[in-house]
């Protein structure tokens, strides 16, 4: 049985492609995208107030256990992107980010999706982790009005 969608925000995060994010033929190589959908993920967690200063005063993580990227058209040297980046499932202990990556004159580039687990250290930052239950507060504050 599918879960429904999460009606969530979304989160803008602009990034550019630099000389140094190009393989020798002067497009974006892959891994760059992964970076941005890491960045996005972070700054969309950040947005709802739950930044990873919050996070580390809380003992909390979002661990990532799955990582996928669809490349629809090679972005090139000097294109200004954006990621636009929302929750699409919120289960018990883990969720799932979706990533629309487009040039900024609306061309597609990429689509990404990834699963983090909602976790807390035991006894600190680099201590073990254990999953945790997604507050309802949490899921309240990613929702779309």
């Amino acid at each position: 049985m599918k879960s429904e969608e999460f009606n969530s925000i979304v989160s803008v995060f602009a990034c550019r492609v630099q000389w140094g994010d190009c393989d020798p033929a002067g497009i974006i190589f892959y891994p760059t995208y992964f970076r941005w959908i890491d960045a996005a993920s972070w700054a969309l967690f950040e947005s709802a107030g739950y930044g990873p200063k919050w996070m580390r005063a809380e003992h909390v993580a979002m661990p990532l256990v799955s990582a996928e990227c669809q490349f629809l058209i090679p972005a090139e040297h000097g294109d200004c992107c954006e990621v636009r980046s929302r929750i699409t499932r919120f289960g018990g202990k883990s969720f799932a980010v979706e990533h629309d990556i487009v040039r900024t004159d609306g061309t597609a580039l990429a689509k990404g999706k990834e699963t983090r687990v909602w976790g807390r250290h035991v006894d600190g930052p680099g201590t073990p982790l254990k999953g945790e239950t997604i507050p309802e507060e949490l899921k309240a504050r990613f929702r779309a009005k």
